[in-house]
């Protein structure tokens, strides 16, 4: 409970709403009871802002595993790290002058998160090994009723909150890999996103199944520990630091001056931010930058591989950006190794000795890695039945659709962090998960301080949404013939992970909701929130009561144009001409 406030049932708060505020001054602040999935990233930036911003609320975060940090609790194989520069992978005002290298491990991105929950006090909202198992709308109370279960001890607890929201990640879901045989295999059978870190390697025959980042991570870093490495391989991939930075590791001197220069970190990390962001026009197919970019990866990877056979096999022939670019710190050189054979096309079976190829050919290995990936159909892995009676899981069965990557129609008060069609591979994250959270945190805002009983976005809204997204799409490289996540692992699917624009472009998209989009529903009068006639500032007698005489006009903008020439400081930067010359 924030600030010492006395308990209130949600029930309770509902049923009072209307009638109390014709006795409580204008924007009379209600009970807000919130219930967040997941203590990821995502989960622990909403404890934050609530926290930071509202008074009079409680908030829970049911986090399935026994620790925080999300993916970055579970994903601990060997080689794990982000694949985003580290200081550009920090909240917009939460640095870190410690980080040991440019893209950092696994555990150090863990320890980020976990200090941020620390350092706030975060860790009163979460209760660990709670898993979420079904959530029903209740549109009589006009909130959620939130099935869980201790993990701990197999106990069902019944819960219920005004506002729902899904922070359980898009790369969370693993799951094996569809070959037949896999579970008849003998050997020791690994998945990089359930790694487990008693399996000595070392003088073994290891198998990697899967090219993509968490297989481009690990086959690197068993290189050393195992004999020999045989290297199933689907397809090629693009691999090479997708911001053109190279891994190294920062030197004292810099950790020192990032320390006690906050300055000169700040100028740090907005020349990577802004190096990251130039990067968008990559994405659009037949560009310069992308014609650009596609001849220099092609010529930096053959200068890496030096093996014209190998060159056909692991170099694409669709855009750079058309999947998932990744560092791939070492990978290429690892290839080349004599310790890796590789297998190139699907496995077709798993025996109990090995893997069979296209070829016919067994494989024998003594352990298999599965590095696989993860379900990106954006479908909820538990019912959540809306207000139709509809489970999400039914109404996305054969096309995930999201209101800009944060809501669903027909399931009201009720958001997501990173929904489908959300900025994951469009530019910076981490920023577009505060948008989605001050977004998210306007809509409460306006539930606890208004008398709403719900709200969910309109239909139409959702299918413009949807059609706009996908006629952008058709302009990019994500939107041409290859294999991604992106398109929930097809080769032609509708993109459904991305949003149309570069995330800065998400950034001013989500800056003020669009109250028309939604469908708001009132528990009666909608002025009810009017109150008694007096102001919240009358009620308050350390407040200024003149607040608004001033000596000279500093209010905000009231065109967008001033307002973004304002927070981007037009005017002060001063780029090359070939910087310039990227510029729409």
């Amino acid at each position: 409970m924030a600030n010492g406030s006395a308990p209130l049932s949600s029930t309770q708060a509902h049923s009072a709403s209307a009638s109390d505020r014709y006795d409580k001054p204008i924007h009379h602040e209600r009970h807000l009871k919130v219930i967040c999935i997941g203590a990821g990233a995502s989960g622990l930036l909403l404890a934050y802002k609530l926290q930071r911003s509202f008074e009079n609320f409680s908030l829970v975060l049911y986090e399935k595993n026994d620790g925080i940090s999300g993916t970055w609790y579970e994903n601990r194989y060997p080689g794990c790290a982000c694949d985003i520069a580290a200081h550009v992978y920090t909240w917009s005002f939460e640095p870190n002058p410690n980080w040991s290298t440019v893209y950092a491990g696994a555990e150090e991105v863990y320890h980020y998160f976990h200090h941020f929950s620390e350092k706030y006090n975060l860790a009163k909202y979460t209760k660990l090994r709670h898993k979420v198992t079904k959530a029903t709308w209740n549109a009589e109370k006009g909130g959620w009723d939130v099935e869980v279960t201790n993990l701990a001890d197999g106990t069902i607890i019944h819960d219920y909150c005004d506002i729902l929201v899904n922070a359980g990640g898009v790369l969370n879901a693993w799951k094996w890999p569809e070959i037949p045989g896999l579970q008849t295999y003998k050997g020791k059978l690994l998945h990089t996103a359930n790694w487990d870190s008693t399996v000595d390697l070392n003088g073994k025959h290891v198998g990697v199944i899967g090219n993509g980042s968490s297989g481009i991570q690990v086959l690197p870093a068993v290189k050393e520990q195992a004999s020999k490495i045989t290297a199933f391989m689907r397809g090629p991939a693009w691999v090479f630091p997708a911001q053109s930075i190279d891994q190294r590791s920062y030197s004292e001197e810099e950790r020192r001056t990032f320390e006690t220069d906050p300055n000169a970190l700040l100028e740090y990390r907005k020349e990577m931010e802004s190096t990251l962001n130039s990067f968008f026009t990559m994405f659009i197919a037949d560009s310069d930058v992308q014609k650009a970019t596609f001849a220099a990866t092609v010529g930096m990877m053959k200068e890496k591989i030096q093996d014209e056979a190998l060159e056909k096999l692991v170099i694409p022939s669709w855009s750079v950006g058309c999947r998932r670019i990744t560092p791939g710190i070492n990978y290429l050189e690892t290839l080349t190794s004599e310790k890796v054979d590789i297998v190139f096309g699907s496995v077709k079976e798993v025996t109990e000795k090995g893997c069979i190829g296209e070829d016919g050919q067994e494989h024998p290995i003594d352990v298999l890695v599965c590095a696989t990936g993860f379900d990106t159909s954006y479908v909820p892995r538990f019912p959540i039945v809306g207000s139709n009676g509809i489970d999400l899981r039914d109404a996305w069965a054969k096309e995930s659709k999201s209101y800009m990557g944060m809501a669903a129609h027909g399931f009201p008060n009720y958001f997501m962090f990173l929904g489908p069609n959300s900025p994951v591979g469009n530019g910076p994250v981490l920023v577009s998960i505060e948008a989605q959270a001050d977004y998210i945190c306007k809509l409460m805002d306006r539930w606890q301080t208004e008398n709403i009983h719900s709200f969910s976005p309109k239909l139409d809204a959702v299918e413009d949404f949807v059609e706009h997204k996908d006629n952008f799409m058709k302009s990019t490289v994500w939107h041409q013939e290859c294999r991604s996540w992106y398109k929930a692992d097809s080769v032609t699917g509708k993109v459904t992970a991305l949003w149309p624009g570069s995330s800065m472009h998400f950034l001013e998209a989500a800056a003020e909701p669009r109250y028309d989009d939604w469908d708001i529903k009132y528990a009666g009068n909608r002025f009810a929130f009017l109150g008694n006639g007096y102001s919240r500032t009358e009620t308050d007698a350390t407040a200024d009561w003149s607040y608004y005489i001033k000596n000279k006009d500093d209010s905000p903008y009231l065109s967008r144009g001033k307002r973004r020439k304002v927070y981007s400081k037009s005017g002060t930067v001063h780029r090359s001409a070939a910087a310039e010359a990227m510029i729409l």
